[in-house]
């Protein structure tokens, strides 16, 4: 199925979810994040979610990393230069929706991509391979292309994997991901 069929589906298949569902299907995702061995790194990067867009709720993913004593950076993405920045969230960091709705610092101290050990990444559709359809502006392929080469790539999606996903050589597969029901790794 092309991408641009799937990223229909899946936003769909999204819509039809009811707050309730998405805020227990987002625990079920934090909890099984638990299964993995990632928890050694310092820093760590998470998606805060579009709700507008039915996202994984990562509220219940960041008090598991605030728990563990974790640094985490969250994205400040630029839509005229298609970059993003990674803010430390502290106590104090303000946090409003941008224009495109996706809550964000309003500023920070930055915490290089090359920093950051372990990243979140948001997405709508991913296969058994690791390959993994975003809303298509390529935020988080030019992230992560610059991110050191041991970091982990951990996907959150909501559903289960299709079979195969036709990437573009500048998409970047993920290590992980992480349903209700299975944690996935490639």
């Amino acid at each position: 199925m092309p991408k641009t069929e799937l990223r229909a589906k899946y936003k769909m298949l999204r819509m039809q979810l009811t707050s309730e569902e998405i805020e227990e299907l987002s625990l079920t995702i934090a909890n099984n994040s638990l299964e993995l061995a990632i928890w050694e790194a310092a820093y760590y990067h998470v998606f805060l979610s579009i709700t507008e867009k039915q996202e994984i709720n990562t509220e219940y993913l960041l008090h598991i990393l605030q728990g563990k004593d974790k640094s985490i950076a969250i994205p400040k993405a630029n839509f005229d230069t298609g970059d993003m920045k990674h803010i430390l969230l502290q106590e104090n960091t303000l946090l409003r929706v941008s224009n495109y709705g996706i809550p964000e610092p309003e500023s920070g101290i930055e915490i290089p991509s090359e920093q950051i050990e372990v990243v979140f990444v948001p997405l709508l559709a991913f296969d058994i391979h690791g390959n993994r359809i975003g809303y298509g502006k390529g935020f988080y392929d030019r992230f992560l292309a610059k991110c050191n080469p041991k970091a982990i790539f951990v996907g959150l999606s909501f559903f289960e994997a299709e079979d195969k996903i036709i990437n573009d050589f500048t998409d970047i597969s993920l290590h992980f991901c992480i349903t209700p029901n299975k944690v996935y790794s490639f």
